[in-house]
Formats: C-alpha cells, sequence, structure tokens
C-alpha cells in the first residue's frame, strides 16, 4: 500500500500486462475484475465472500447510490467503505450509463442531464461536477467523468457530438476533482464504432494527463469483433504506463480478448446475474442450470474448484433450487460464477509473467469448446 496512486507494470507478454495499482487503501493486481455492488453490495453475496474470492476492489454506482440511500447520508455514516463494511478499494462510476439507460424523461444539455428518478419519478440534475461530488461524498478511490453514452448502432454525428460534450465534460470533472491525494479520476474515451472518432477522443484525454483512462460505449449490443476491433485501434493513443480499463466487459472470452490487446480493469454484472437467472460460468464452459438434463445428476459443477458453491453441490440440487426459485439457488451460482472469474483473472495474471499468455488462453478456450461438446452430445 502506497499513500499516492500508482500504477506499476510488471510483465508484459505481447500486448498483454500485468500490474499492479496502489492506493492507501490497497493493491489492485492486473488484470483486475471488479464485481458490481451497485447499491452498496454485490447481490447475492456476503463482501467477506467477495474478498475471500480474491476480489481487490468492487465498483459501485453513483446513480443508484444518490437515489437511495443518498450521497448525502453516506457521507454522514462514514462513507461507503465502512458503510458497506469494505474497507478495501472502490471505484465509482459516474451514473451516466444509467442515467441514459435507465431514467424517464430525461433533458440533456451543455450543462449536464436532467432526468426523473426510475424509483419515483422525482427529478434530478447530474452534472459533471455533481456526479464528481457524489463520488467524493461516497469516498470511493477511483472516480469516473460524467459522459454521454450511446447505444450502437448511431449516425456518426451522433456519435461525434456525444463524444465531443463527453471530452468538455472530462476537463470539467478534471476540475472538479482537483488534486486529491491518493485517489484518482479516470477519462473515457467514446467515439461508437468509429476509429477516428476514438484515436481523436484518446489522444485529447491523453493530453489532460489524467491518473487512468477507460474505454467506454462498448458492450451495448455491437458484434465482438466491432469492440476488438475499437480496442485495436484505440488502445495504441493511450499511454502504456496507465491503468486502462474497459467499461461493462464482459464474458470470459471478452476479458480473454480484451486482455491480449492491453486492458488492465474489467466490471460486468454479467457473473452475478447470470447466477441469479440459473447460469454457472465453469472451466467446462457455461451450464445452464434450468435444463432439465440436470434434474438427477449427483456431479458438482467442478470438483477439483477451492469453491465450495462448486465443489460441494450437486447439479441436482442446484437444478432444484433454480426451479423452485429458492435465494440459495441465486446464492451458490452467483458465488460459482464469481469464484471462476477471479480464477480466471488469476491464471491470467501467472501465464503473462510467466510469458505464456497466448498458450493459457488457448487452453481456456479449449476448455470450454471441450464442455460445450460434451453438452450437446448429451
Amino acid at each position: 500500500m502506497t499513500p499516492e496512486f500508482t500504477f506499476q507494470l510488471l510483465a508484459t507478454d505481447g500486448r498483454a500486462r500485468r500490474g499492479e495499482i496502489s492506493m492507501p487503501r490497497g493493491t489492485v493486481r492486473t488484470p483486475a475484475f471488479m464485481p458490481v455492488g451497485t447499491a452498496g453490495t454485490v447481490k447475492a453475496m456476503y463482501l467477506s465472500q467477495v474478498r475471500e474470492l480474491g476480489s481487490d476492489i468492487i465498483l459501485g454506482n453513483v446513480y443508484h447510490l444518490m437515489l437511495r440511500p443518498g450521497a448525502e447520508r453516506v457521507a454522514r455514516l462514514g462513507g461507503l467503505h465502512d458503510f458497506a463494511r469494505w474497507p478495501w478499494p472502490i471505484l465509482t462510476d459516474s451514473g451516466g450509463f444509467q442515467v441514459m439507460s435507465l431514467a424517464g424523461l430525461r433533458k440533456l444539455t451543455e450543462e449536464g442531464v436532467t432526468f426523473r428518478s426510475h424509483i419515483d419519478g422525482s427529478v434530478h440534475e447530474l452534472t459533471p461536477e455533481r456526479s464528481i461530488e457524489i463520488q467524493g461524498l461516497l469516498d470511493s478511490d477511483i472516480q469516473m467523468q460524467l459522459d454521454e453514452c450511446i447505444r450502437l448502432p448511431a449516425p456518426r454525428e451522433e456519435i461525434e457530438r456525444a463524444m465531443e460534450l463527453s471530452l468538455r465534460w472530462a476537463e470539467r470533472s478534471a476540475v472538479a476533482f482537483g488534486n486529491q491525494p491518493g485517489k484518482a479520476m479516470f477519462g473515457i474515451v467514446q467515439g461508437g464504432d468509429q476509429p477516428d472518432l476514438r484515436i481523436r477522443s484518446a489522444e485529447r484525454l491523453t493530453a489532460m494527463n489524467l491518473k487512468g483512462y477507460a474505454v467506454g460505449g462498448l458492450a451495448v449490443g455491437e458484434p465482438q469483433h466491432v469492440m476488438l476491433e475499437t480496442l485495436d485501434g484505440t488502445l495504441p493513443s493511450l499511454p502504456t504506463h496507465k491503468p486502462r480499463y474497459l467499461m461493462g466487459v464482459g464474458t470470459p472470452d471478452d476479458i480473454l480478448q480484451s486482455v491480449a490487446r492491453g486492458i488492465d480493469m474489467f466490471d460486468c454484472v454479467m457473473p452475478t446475474r447470470a447466477g441469479r437467472h440459473g447460469l454457472a460460468f465453469t472451466r467446462h464452459g457455461r451450464v445452464n442450470l434450468r435444463n432439465a438434463v440436470h434434474a438427477e445428476d449427483p456431479a458438482p459443477l467442478d470438483a477439483t474448484s477451492d469453491c465450495p458453491a462448486t465443489r460441494d453441490y450437486a447439479r441436482a440440487y442446484l437444478h432444484h433450487l433454480v426451479r423452485s426459485n429458492e435465494a440459495l439457488g441465486g446464492m451458490l451460482l452467483t458465488w460459482n460464477n464469481l469464484a471462476y472469474y477471479q480464477s480466471l483473472m488469476a491464471g491470467i495474471r501467472d501465464a503473462i509473467s510467466q510469458g505464456r499468455f497466448a498458450t493459457y488462453a488457448a487452453e481456456v478456450s479449449e476448455g470450454w469448446a471441450r464442455g460445450e461438446a460434451l453438452r450437446k452430445a448429451r
């Protein structure tokens, strides 16, 4: 741990990078997957379990926390770390994506966005300055600029308008953030699926000399190859000595492919949301526990796993819990999924250090393919 926010590259293998982000509340080993704790909790998990699985950092969300219980209330109660009993690093996103996707009757201007809460219809305004203020009240360690994220496909002129607005908001966010020892504000590269706009966004954000950079506006409905081509075109324009965060991504394969291109940080609701809906991620690929084929299967998801949810419970029992809508089913499968994601990240980090990342990625993908072939054969 360090009193300052620092990023150190420890090893590279091709474009894949292993590193460490150090800050007062702890060290984040990269590549890192951040479980999503939207409203101050990782759904269906105790945060002590999340830590035991290997998570160095979790994510909180401005939009949800500002609406309930309110950032000022969280601050009065000691900040999000004390409130949630998570003393390690927290990244908060700006709330912009949720405003664009969840809120009703929103009005976007140069100043910010005015919207109605999806909870009670109350009217709120979110500006770059207010987003940073909320993140300060929550006392998060990594804070994100407010940006406008639009869904793809979209007309080029709309993508460019949103990208330019996001750049102006990045400048205002940086001024509002100021100099906070031990903390960081990240800028967000936008530009949709337009390579030249992505490069322009990345270069202008780099000129702001921020402590880290995110790639946003992906995993919003575009095919995987578009996401990967965007990373290929964008990452060379970002500094190599600062962390790179791909927002909202993704599947295990998305993570492998993005690490290969130089991404250091990920977050996604997929492992927790999938677990609550009966889908397990394993080294043998995805297993849908709703399927009747598991009704009398005494085998666990993976007898070699260190995770009790994966190793100690029969697929038949998990199938029963899921089909009966028992809360325990979602809890166990979420536990399994986060365990698998953190195991995958640990394997990635080790492989990069050993100079065998490409081999490791091929072995992991082969395991998924073998598992899928066996399931089809059944």
